[in-house]
């Protein structure tokens, strides 16, 4: 993608939101069934929507909390691929974050849950820094430019 003309393209930029939150909830899934299906007797949505279950008093919620945390790690490696803009980055995180918060707040009520806000602010900032971290360093690479010189 040719970055140097600006072209105004809303059906890519939905259709990164819907990936970018797609492999979001894929990722969370699989850590949670990593961290919290050996805990719990019955995996449910009330993991990935529910505030109540993330809480710092017990272990559960902690695996929770870790779970979150991963996959907004593998969420900031998954905009490198699908925003490849450093600039983009806070804006996918953000809106990513705010699509959950809806969702969350159509699943379980208002979050009132200090935790609830603290660990996903926390996984919005994490999301967007490491995102444009590795956006930036992949936008500084050198060009390799290869010489042919003919040999006389």
């Amino acid at each position: 993608m040719f970055y140097g003309a600006v072209v105004w393209d809303p059906w890519l930029i939905v259709a990164q939101i819907v990936c970018l939150q797609c492999l979001y909830y894929t990722s969370l899934g699989v850590f949670l069934s990593i961290f919290v299906g050996t805990r719990a007797s019955r995996m449910s949505l009330v993991y990935f929507f529910d505030f109540a279950t993330i809480t710092a008093s017990t272990v559960t919620g902690w695996c929770v909390i870790a779970s979150i945390l991963l996959a907004s790690v593998a969420g900031a490696g998954y905009m490198l691929y699908i925003v490849e803009r450093a600039k983009k980055c806070l804006d996918f995180s953000a809106t990513l974050y705010i699509i959950h918060l809806f969702i969350c707040i159509t699943y379980g009520g208002w979050p009132s849950s200090i935790t609830w806000w603290v660990v996903n602010g926390t996984g919005l900032a994490v999301m967007a820094l490491l995102g444009e971290y590795l956006c930036i360093r992949r936008e500084l690479r050198e060009i390799p430019i290869t010489r042919y010189r003919a040999n006389v």
